[in-house]
C-alpha cells in the first residue's frame, strides 16, 4: 500500500501544479490582456516533446484525482478526503 501512496503523491503534486499552472494562464488573460503566464511553457518550451510529456502527467494525475479520491491510501494521501 505505501508504493501506491507514494505514487498517489506524485500524482497529487501534478494535479496541484496543473491547477496552479492553469490559474496563472487565467489570471495572465484576465490582468494582461491576453498575456502567457503559462509557467509550465515558460520553462520548457526549448524541449517540446518534455513539455508535453509534463502536460499528459498532468493530465494522468487529474484522471487519477477523479478514480481514486476516497480511496487514496485510506484517507492518508496530503489534501485527500478523510
Amino acid at each position: 500500500m505505501k508504493k501506491y501512496c507514494t505514487f498517489g503523491s506524485i500524482f497529487y503534486a501534478l494535479m496541484v501544479v496543473g491547477a496552479i499552472n492553469w490559474g496563472l494562464v487565467g489570471l495572465g488573460w484576465l490582468v494582461g490582456s491576453g498575456a502567457d503566464w503559462n509557467v509550465v511553457h515558460a520553462l520548457l518550451s526549448k524541449w517540446m516533446t518534455v513539455e508535453g510529456v509534463v502536460y499528459v502527467l498532468v493530465g494522468l494525475g487529474g484522471v487519477w484525482g477523479l478514480i481514486s479520491y476516497k480511496e487514496c491510501c485510506a484517507g492518508m494521501c496530503p489534501g485527500m478526503h478523510k
